[in-house]
């Protein structure tokens, strides 16, 4: 039994490494300059990805009943559709915004770096006030919410496989959801590094890593639609 669920969490933990998933966040952190907001958006995106992988795959393991293929595909599809949005999203922002970063101050004394636009500004740079989100990151849970419910199907599969009865079922999704958020936490700690750094020290290398980002994330999205709506 533990180790079923410890399974679960490892699997989990593996899960949040699947190239959708990584080029999904990979894109929402792109344009963040703080180690600490982009660790916040890959948490929050496993906690989307955590409530619907519990809600689709727990429902359908109470029922009885496996998540028809029908409505697998469509949802593959859309996560694809999805990829490529983000993708595009990234080069359209770098396009547009001319982004650089620079460090600057706050009145009660604080510095820290900050990503900048000049796009649609009037005056000068002091007389533009600076803005910063640090509200709840709302579109990293959508997209966690999209993936977990795409992702619910191939988990049900493999619960149904190995669980004795649906209380251990809907324990090890939980596990597994659970895995899945810390593991996406850890990766987002490794995608913030690079980009943190080139925000801080190379705007040039900033913004090619943006526009790798986009450039693969709209691949994989491609790809995946390719896969799941044209076969």
């Amino acid at each position: 039994m533990l180790a079923f669920l410890g399974l679960g969490f490892m699997l989990g933990m593996q899960h949040a490494l699947e190239a959708d998933h990584i080029a999904a966040v990979s894109s929402i952190a792109a344009r963040r300059s703080q180690v600490g907001d982009i660790v916040k958006h890959g948490l929050t995106w496993g906690l989307g990805h955590t409530v619907t992988l519990f809600l689709f795959a727990g429902a359908a393991l109470v029922l009885g009943k496996a998540i028809p293929e029908h409505v697998e595909k469509p949802l593959e599809t859309a996560v694809g559709i999805m990829l490529v949005g983000l993708g595009a999203h990234v080069l359209w922002r770098l396009r547009r915004d001319r982004v650089h970063f620079h460090q600057h101050g706050h009145d009660d004394g604080t510095r820290h770096i900050h990503v900048h636009s000049h796009a649609g500004e009037t005056g000068s740079h002091r007389q533009n006030p600076h803005r910063h989100g640090h509200g709840f990151r709302w579109r990293s849970l959508l997209v966690g919410l999209m993936h977990g419910m795409a992702g619910s199907a191939a988990l049900l599969v493999l619960t149904v496989s190995q669980a004795g009865n649906a209380g251990q079922g809907l324990l090890y999704v939980l596990l597994f959801g659970i895995g899945s958020m810390i593991g996406m936490g850890a990766l987002s700690t490794v995608i913030a590094l690079p980009i943190a750094a080139s925000a801080k020290f190379l705007t040039w290398a900033n913004r090619g890593l943006q526009g790798a980002v986009g450039v693969i994330t709209i691949g994989i999205g491609l790809n995946t639609i390719i896969e799941t709506a044209l076969t």
